[in-house]
């Protein structure tokens, strides 16, 4: 039987080859770094360089979900905006249900549950990302979690997604400290990528997920950090 072309059979030794498969465009796609500070969470990632003739502003990595709920991700861009649709389609839901902003956590694990569906679905492949959500569930309560095609859901004080992501990794486990500020953790997030991106800053968005709302860096301003490295 060939284990690998269908979705719903495990292997032998109990794999699920398509989600390894979707593992691996993970592994091939652009670096995203998520850094939990005191009371912010700072989401930095590579971009694809663009052609001159392209407009920028139609190539998103970060897609804010909610006031103060953003998700970035690794791995196919068209699987991604698919993904974020869905799941600002389900805060609006909780909103309306519960007439109050839906927690981190409850965000994250509907879109592993919604990962996970593919993975047991004939007829369908698994989605071909892993995804930061960073957010806040109340006033200095900032979290990120990180979630997979297996449909695996974990928090962390601080993690990477993508190409060189052990690379951006390790970096973090050395320099991450508890209760880092905006500026720190801006700072930790532009230097962790600055060792994996070729084309320097062009190539860097960065963005701070604050209790109050969500903030892009402009240019000027990321340029300013890497300058001052």
């Amino acid at each position: 039987m060939s284990y690998d072309t269908a979705i719903t059979v495990f292997s032998p030794d109990g794999q699920l080859f398509q989600v390894e498969y979707a593992m691996e465009a993970v592994k091939r796609g652009l670096c995203c770094v998520g850094v939990r500070g005191k009371d912010v969470v700072v989401l930095g990632v590579e971009k694809k360089a663009t052609s001159k003739l392209q407009d920028v502003k139609t190539i998103k990595k970060i897609y804010q979900l909610d006031h103060n709920l953003c998700m970035t991700f690794s791995g196919l861009n068209a699987d991604a905006r698919i993904l974020a649709n869905q799941t600002r389609v389900e805060c609006q839901s909780y909103k309306l249900n519960y007439e109050d902003d839906p927690t981190v956590d409850y965000i994250a694990k509907y879109t592993s549950q919604t990962q996970q569906k593919y993975t047991q679905k004939g007829g369908a492949r698994p989605f071909g990302i892993s995804t930061l959500i960073a957010g806040f569930d109340g006033p200095q309560k900032p979290k990120i979690f990180q979630t997979d095609p297996s449909g695996a859901c974990s928090e962390w004080k601080a993690t990477a997604l993508g190409k060189s992501g052990k690379q951006v990794k390790d970096y973090l486990e050395k320099n991450w400290k508890e209760g880092l500020s905006e500026a720190d953790a801006v700072l930790l997030t532009v230097k962790a990528l600055m060792d994996v991106v070729e084309s320097g800053n062009r190539n860097i968005e960065v963005c701070v997920v604050a209790f109050n709302g969500v903030r892009f860096l402009s240019e000027a301003e990321i340029d300013a950090l890497t300058k001052a490295q």
